[in-house]
């Protein structure tokens, strides 16, 4: 999953962006409003945190930019404030959960899975394809009704490749989601990881298919 923060804690954005990168999870970090919201604008991305307290806009300016937009992708405001009211000002601008500062990064993980079953995509809870079946509320592929063990950034390719099955994905934007936007990474870093992930689930009925100089795209073996 892709996730957007906007956080000007930097200590604290480092820790959540850390966690989330831990999980699996590509992650883009801005620290103003100003700069999350254009970021918001321009790119693709699964899920954002944002703070409430920001410089140059405000997070409920912000979120209500984005709802403004008709993007409806799920939104967890982080905030020092814990009244009522402060609350039901953040839900009331689009978000979709409130966190209030501080918390263990525990709870946040956990409601960061929640959200992330609210997709407008309406992505399946439990999704087959060949032998494999993806459990998406645990993050967790099985292979008849056993847990296929992957490493972090095999599970996170195989989970972007699956909510796109069918489709093409350029290196460009797998290396986007598993790693971030602007992130450095090594030339082959992709194909090393499609690599490993085509070991581990070739004769299972699951195909990765390489269409040279155009991407990846995953599909039952059958079709």
């Amino acid at each position: 999953m892709r996730v957007v923060l906007v956080e000007d804690n930097l200590p604290l954005a480092q820790g959540i962006s850390n966690a989330l990168i831990d999980q699996g999870h590509a992650v883009d970090c801005l620290h103003d409003g100003q700069s999350g919201d254009d970021f918001l604008r321009t790119s693709d991305f699964d899920l954002a945190i944002v703070d409430v307290n920001l410089p140059q806009m405000t997070g409920i300016e912000l979120i209500r930019a984005l709802r403004s937009r008709g993007n409806t992708n799920p939104v967890l405001v982080l905030s020092a404030r814990d009244k009522v009211s402060d609350r039901v000002a953040g839900l009331n601008a689009g978000a979709d959960d409130y966190l209030v500062k501080p918390f263990e990064m525990e709870e946040l993980l956990a409601r960061l899975r929640a959200l992330s079953r609210r997709r407008p995509a309406m992505l399946p809870d439990s999704e087959q394809l060949g032998d494999l079946v993806y459990d998406r509320g645990q993050r967790q592929v099985r292979l008849r009704g056993e847990p296929l063990d992957l490493p972090r950034r095999e599970l996170a390719l195989f989970e972007l490749l699956l909510d796109h099955k069918g489709r093409l994905l350029s290196k460009s934007q797998i290396a986007d989601a598993l790693y971030g936007t602007g992130t450095v990474v090594e030339p082959n870093a992709v194909e090393l990881v499609v690599s490993r992930l085509r070991r581990r689930i070739d004769g299972h009925g699951v195909t990765i298919r390489t269409a040279r100089g155009l991407g990846y795209l995953m599909h039952s073996s059958g079709v």
